[in-house]
C-alpha cells in the first residue's frame, strides 16, 4: 500500500510541475505551442549554425533546404520574447547572415 501512495505522490508532483511550467509560460505572455516550437527551432539553429560555418559553397538543393529551415527558425524566434534567446543571438546572427548571402546569390543568378 505504501508503494501505491508513493507512486500517486510522484504522479501528482509531476503533474504539478508541468502545470507550473505551463503557468509560467502563460504568465510570460506566450502560448505553449510557440514555446515548444521555439525549443525545436533552437535545436535546429544549432545544426544550421554548424552547417553555415562548414560550408561556404552549397549546392542549389542545399541552399533551398537551408533557406526553408532558416525561415522556420526565424518565425519561431519571432514568436517569443528576445530575452529568452539572448544567449543564442550570435548563432542566430550568423544563420541570418548566411541566409541573406544565399538569398542574394540566388537573386543574382535569377537576374542574369
Amino acid at each position: 500500500m505504501a508503494i501505491y501512495t508513493i507512486i500517486y505522490i510522484l504522479i501528482f508532483v509531476i503533474f504539478a510541475l508541468i502545470a507550473y511550467a505551463i503557468l509560467q509560460i502563460k504568465m510570460f505572455g506566450m502560448k505553449v505551442k510557440d514555446f515548444w516550437s521555439f525549443i525545436e527551432a533552437n535545436q535546429m539553429l544549432d545544426k544550421l549554425y554548424k552547417f553555415a560555418r562548414q560550408y561556404e559553397n552549397m549546392s542549389p538543393q542545399e541552399q533551398l533546404i537551408y533557406l526553408s529551415e532558416a525561415e522556420k527558425i526565424f518565425k519561431a524566434f519571432d514568436n517569443v520574447p528576445g530575452t529568452l534567446w539572448e544567449e543564442e543571438y550570435d548563432k542566430y546572427k550568423m544563420v541570418l547572415s548566411k541566409y541573406k548571402d544565399i538569398k542574394m546569390i540566388r537573386w543574382a543568378e535569377e537576374n542574369k
